[in-house]
């Protein structure tokens, strides 16, 4: 017998049922879009290696430890499996001039990929939403997107007392400039208790310390200088409109001084939603104004604000806060007695879909279609509200027998009638409605 191959360590197959939490979940996503008038984006997996480092920042764990790079062997080109979404979309907005025309809001589902250790909350292969406002310069949007987060957060189902919104600003590069060397003056007397990533990081990106991880420079990093009180007038009055927005639409926040985010592109609003169900993997959406990058990446500078959100994590979230989708189940089940009444069922079948119903046929066997008792057993298991029973006898006079299956009653209030199979457009609605 041959080896068994199984999935990479990380990358996760996502099978029935679960696979239709996914959609539910999807298509709770698709609605919020369009309410939002945000439009459908897809970007290639692999892009050029050189769009992340220029990107997200050469010294950051992203770059420097987490990304699938390898050289095209075709070509000798260095590619990487995206890592995030916004430095693709951000590409894409440049190579085809698509805001020619003025910005635009758009959005994308999308699987991306980080070398790191797998757990719970935090695989190989991840799938994301992603949400971006491209060449709007106002918070208003800021603000716009962070309640679009919320909105979704509700569509779903999830108490908002489990969830917790984090705000700062990043401010402005000259203002980063001066508060990145009072850090590293704060650093380097502190130099004896930085772990071998904060020394590295001390002159090419102190930044990234206060992201660490590591408990034992949490007090240090705590008694740094806080970049708030190196903003200026406008960076201020940027924030400043965010919260009054926020306020005004009731939603509760933190300030955290502490928020940096995971890419260098940052500036101004960064904010994230967390929760506590999750244990370390806590941050379930997350995002911020990214204002340099696109001319960062070669194009015309160009304001930009956008989040994103795990998918993963928001269905783990779901199953903690004991929020479950609904199971998908069909409209009707086909009871086929036999093989030879097949090509009529199969006709009524496709009928029945085309009118809109949801139709599970059964299907036959080495052994045969089956008994009737076990087709009915499968029936009830398939979650279906209806029986459609092409028997012999109503067959010959052209017609089905339709059973209720979860206690339903029929238009006519009786358990089991019979329905014309030359006019299923007159009582296929009568099953759908009962949805």
């Amino acid at each position: 017998m041959a080896e068994k191959i199984t999935a990479v360590k990380g990358m996760n197959d996502i099978l029935p049922p679960d696979s239709a939490r996914w959609e539910w979940f999807e298509a709770k996503v698709r609605a919020l879009m369009a309410r939002y008038a945000y439009a459908n984006v897809r970007t290639p997996i692999v892009e050029p290696t050189a769009l992340f480092v220029r990107g997200l920042g050469e010294v950051t764990d992203i770059v420097e430890k987490e990304m699938y790079s390898f050289v095209d062997s075709m070509n000798g080109d260095k590619l990487t499996l995206r890592p995030e979404a916004t430095a693709g979309i951000v590409r894409a907005m440049i190579e085809h001039n698509v805001l020619y025309n003025g910005p635009m809001r758009v959005w994308s589902a999308v699987s991306l990929f980080r070398h790191e250790r797998p757990q719970k909350g935090r695989y190989r292969q991840f799938h994301q939403i992603d949400v971006e406002a491209l060449g709007f310069a106002g918070p208003d949007v800021d603000a716009e997107q962070i309640l679009m987060c919320r909105a979704l957060l509700r569509d779903l189902g999830i108490p908002m007392e489990h969830v917790r919104l984090e705000l700062n600003s990043l401010g402005q590069p000259s203002e980063r400039m001066a508060h990145r060397a009072a850090l590293i003056a704060h650093f380097e007397a502190h130099a004896d208790v930085l772990d071998e990533d904060a020394k590295r990081r001390l002159h090419s990106n102190p930044l990234r310390i206060l992201d660490t991880k590591n408990p034992a420079l949490q007090a240090v990093v705590e008694a740094a200088p806080q970049l708030m009180g190196f903003l200026g007038e406008a960076s201020l009055a940027h924030l400043n409109a965010v919260r009054a927005v926020l306020d005004a639409a009731g939603l509760a926040y933190r300030i955290n001084p502490r928020l940096v985010r995971g890419m260098d592109y940052y500036n101004l609003t960064v904010f994230e939603w967390i929760t506590d169900k999750l244990g370390s993997q806590g941050t379930v959406c997350g995002g911020g104004r990214y204002d340099g990058l696109f001319e960062q990446l070669g194009g015309k500078p160009t304001p930009a604000v956008g989040w994103g959100m795990g998918v993963e994590r928001m269905l783990l979230l779901l199953e903690a806060v004991g929020v479950l989708p609904p199971e998908s189940s069909p409209d009707v089940y086909a009871v086929v007695p036999s093989a030879e009444v097949m090509p009529t069922v199969m006709a009524a079948c496709e009928a029945l879909r085309a009118a809109g119903l949801n139709v599970q046929m059964h299907a036959s066997s080495a052994d045969g279609m089956g008994s009737m008792k076990s087709q009915f057993k499968k029936a009830d298991g398939s979650g279906a509200r209806f029986a459609l029973i092409f028997g012999e006898t109503e067959l010959a006079e052209g017609r089905v027998a339709v059973k209720p299956l979860r206690g339903e009653k029929t238009d006519a209030g009786q358990v089991q009638t019979l329905q014309p199979l030359d006019d299923i457009d007159s009582w296929a609605p009568g099953l759908r409605a009962a949805r």
